[in-house]
């Protein structure tokens, strides 16, 4: 299947004129240098962006979706001349927007000195935020006619080879953008004032320098690279609300290649993946081997990203302050007399499963398409399950979980197919059955790089993991023609399935309470709050890590495989990497260490956008992730504390490792370790 980047490249390579060997090398070189330069653009943004800010820019795919659709938009839907609209997107809108992001998302998280993993659910808000207003705004469905500001004849080279116009801009515009901020960091009063505060933003303050003025003008820059991609690139794609961000994501991993610090490393690797994505069509060798070719150069900036992840290991951080090993949650313990052990705790919790057991239980009385609709909240609640062993009880970052659901439904398809060498065709029980315990161990692919990563370098690996199994599984034909995908037969009525899957996820969520609450979960607990001090009390956190990517695996692969029943097909754009990061957003924002967040959560994407229009549950993770510091709590913790207005101060979005404290787990552990001390050798 046509990812947008190889859609891009087919539309550039007809000026590949030559027939000899050596002159469709050069042509195709140059067709890849389109791609290739705007990636080395997106690096660039990337890469300045947090060298001012100390801030990975994970929605700069978002930014450029946008600009590229209102660009689109006034040229036209509202007819204004290209250049002037160009003028209008790049210098007013895209710095707005940058700006404008610094001063309500970042700033606020900055100054009270949040951990990278706070900061990381912000950004991912803000992308599902603005993918959500571009559904809103602009619809679904693809829309082509993009306008490309330097359209025109291609220049003639010598030799009978073309350039694009526009690909001359894109290296102009590199070139004098590297030169720019060398230039400007090097040897203007602005550049010692952005190094300072990159160096200690605190300090800087205290010399009188301006850090908001720092960020905010890095922010302005970010968004408006990430601007200048969205126009790089639409003109070759079919616009739409996935896609574009996904594709610029993907582009990250020339800036992850650069250890987001040196533009002439993103330069370099940006041009170069472009040239040899686009000399790899050239190749086209016969048997098994041309499909897996295919699939690697239709998704070598993917292959990149998880390479560039990977190698980069630990030394990728997303923030400063020391907190990026801090676990992302939002239940608070014992803070202002609101803790889960207090009456008003009690109460709280109480009121919350009350409320999930009424949104669990109302579809029972629905009818039709709504009653059809409502079967997927179950089966989603059991994928954001998975988050919530994983993210909420150990701490650790996964924004691929959507892969080991799409594994799920695969996998039940196959076996429901007959499609397994060696396994005649099963039914539909079975089949979900095997394809959970086939799945579960499949969990290591992001469990094992978990062992030495944290924070933003494992939440890259773990996104780069889910899109590869998007991108070179659930697309492929080969893996997904002539599946079969149907409810055992015993089920096959809309409301005998829906009882069915609240059963399934009344024991998924009886099995992680269980987990929670014995020793598993409180050594996860201590993983969780303090993991050095965890492995020095003895827990073996390696294993403990392989463990809760196991088990997330496995719900999710159920989760996955009822998603699969419920439709009685098998669909890829259900388990798209993008809807992944949604999922992620939605939990945290929902309560990402409790179960009742799953339910909310769950309940929050499937109910508003079916009973309101596509987009606005986008909307609404996104502004509550991308406000997750001013969210007590996560809405489950939120309705808690409504329970009893009088309890106290509002509880922490975030457990007190992120705040300045322990957890009482996190203060066990760091008693074990002084005893040990004191004890001595």
């Amino acid at each position: 299947m046509p990812t947008p980047l190889t859609r891009a490249l087919a539309a550039l390579l007809p000026a590949a004129g030559s027939g000899d060997s050596a002159g469709l090398t050069v042509d195709l070189a140059l067709a890849g240098l389109t791609v290739g330069s705007a990636a080395a653009l997106s690096g660039i943004g990337l890469v300045v962006c947090h060298r001012a800010t100390g801030v990975l820019n994970l929605a700069q795919g978002a930014q450029a979706m946008l600009v590229a659709y209102l660009l689109r938009d006034l040229v036209v839907v509202r007819h204004w001349p290209v250049w002037p609209a160009v003028a209008c997107c790049l210098l007013l809108v895209a710095p707005a927007l940058g700006v404008l992001l610094d001063v309500l998302v970042y700033r606020p998280l900055q100054r009270r000195g949040a951990g990278s993993a706070e900061t990381m659910v912000a950004g991912l808000g803000v992308f599902v935020l603005v993918i959500g207003v571009v559904v809103l705004v602009w619809g679904t469905a693809p829309v082509a006619g993009a306008p490309s500001p330097f359209s025109g004849a291609p220049i003639g080279l010598p030799g009978g080879h073309l350039l694009r116009p526009d690909t001359v801009a894109q290296l102009v515009a590199i070139l004098v953008l590297a030169l720019t901020v060398g230039a400007t960091t090097r040897f203007t009063p602005f550049g010692l004032r952005l190094r300072a505060v990159v160096d200690d933003r605190r300090l800087a303050e205290l010399a009188g320098v301006a850090a908001d003025r720092v960020s905010a003008a890095g922010w302005a820059f970010g968004s408006f690279t990430a601007g200048l991609v969205g126009i790089a690139l639409a003109p070759y794609l079919l616009l739409d609300p996935y896609g574009l961000p996904l594709l610029v994501m993907e582009t990250m991993a020339v800036a992850v290649a650069a250890r987001l610090r040196s533009i002439p490393v993103a330069v370099v690797t940006g041009l170069g993946l472009g040239v040899l994505q686009a000399e790899l069509t050239r190749f086209r060798p016969s048997g098994q081997l041309l499909p897996l070719l295919q699939a690697v150069q239709a998704n070598l900036f993917v292959v990149a990203l998880l390479v560039a992840a990977l190698l980069a290991g630990p030394r990728i951080t997303g923030g400063r302050g020391g907190a990026d090993a801090s676990p992302v949650t939002s239940r608070s313990r014992g803070v202002g007399g609101r803790g889960p052990g207090t009456p008003a705790g009690r109460r709280g919790a109480l009121a919350a499963r009350a409320v999930c057991l009424v949104l669990l239980l109302l579809p029972l009385g629905f009818r039709g398409n709504d009653l059809r609709g409502a079967l997927l909240v179950p089966a989603l609640a059991l994928v954001l399950l998975s988050i919530v062993v994983v993210t909420g009880y150990g701490g650790q970052i996964s924004l691929g979980q959507a892969g080991y659901a799409g594994l799920g439904a695969l996998g039940t398809a196959l076996l429901m197919s007959g499609r397994i060498p060696g396994l005649p065709a099963l039914p539909a029980a079975p089949a979900l059955l095997f394809a959970v315990l086939a799945t579960a161990p499949l969990g290591l692919l992001t469990g094992w790089p978990a062992i030495r990563r944290r924070g933003l370098a494992l939440a890259l690996v773990t996104f780069a993991v889910g899109t590869t199994l998007s991108r070179f599984v659930f697309q492929q034909p080969y893996a997904t023609t002539g599946l079969t995908l149907d409810r055992p037969a015993f089920l096959s009525g809309d409301r005998a399935f829906y009882v069915a899957e609240l059963l399934l996820l009344g024991l998924g969520a009886a099995v992680v309470r269980a987990l929670h609450g014995g020793r598993v979960g409180r050594a996860l607990s201590a993983l969780r709050d303090h993991e050095p001090g965890a492995a020095a009390a003895g827990v073996d956190v390696p294993g403990l890590k392989l463990f809760a990517f196991v088990a997330g695996a496995a719900l999710a692969a159920l989760g996955g495989g009822l998603m699969g029943m419920a439709g009685r097909a098998f669909d890829a754009a259900a388990f798209d990497p993008v809807r992944g990061l949604l999922w992620f957003a939605a939990v945290v924002v929902a309560g990402a260490d409790s179960a009742l967040g799953a339910v909310l959560a769950a309940a929050l994407l499937i109910g508003l956008d079916a009973g309101t229009v596509a987009g606005v549950s986008a909307v609404a993770v996104g502004v509550l992730a991308a406000g997750i510091g001013r969210l007590p709590g996560g809405l489950a913790g939120l309705a808690a504390g409504r329970v009893n207005a009088r309890a106290g101060p509002a509880p922490s979005p975030l457990p007190p490792p992120l705040v300045g404290g322990l957890t009482p787990a996190g203060r066990r552990v760091r008693a074990a370790i002084a005893a040990r001390r004191a004890a001595g050798p």
